[in-house]
């Protein structure tokens, strides 16, 4: 097993879970104050979460958290998780009476791998 390492970026903390058993995680970037983001999406098959949000004629400008998952179109659930986190600690655009918070989420296909994926109604994610 390679040996941890630790990234510091002022203004942003790293989150990671994994499921070694399915050989598939989670990442997210989870950003002190609202984070200025864009998104280029390429691929024959791409999965992603509230990226068009991203887009410069849309309204929001600003992200909360960035969710980077494995498990294909089963990785997208793990944006709903980071998303209930970001609102139990008031992040968030405002807009009353809650807020949302904004959490766009890419996803990679591992589902080929030697993983375990017969992982029944409850995912990793």
């Amino acid at each position: 097993m390679p040996a941890a390492f630790k990234i510091s970026i002022p203004g942003v903390r790293f989150g990671h879970a994994e499921d070694r058993r399915a050989l598939t995680g989670t990442t997210v970037c989870f950003f002190d104050r609202p984070a200025v983001a864009a998104v280029h999406i390429m691929g024959a098959a791409p999965g992603t979460r509230d990226t068009e949000l991203l887009n410069p004629e849309f309204t929001v400008d600003h992200i909360d958290a960035l969710v980077l998952s494995g498990g294909s179109a089963y990785g997208l659930d793990a944006a709903g998780g980071v998303q209930a986190w970001l609102r139990e600690n008031n992040r968030g655009i405002p807009l009353d009476p809650v807020r949302i918070p904004i959490a766009p989420c890419a996803i990679l296909f591992d589902m080929r791998n030697e993983g375990d994926k017969a992982w029944g109604r409850f995912s990793p994610y």
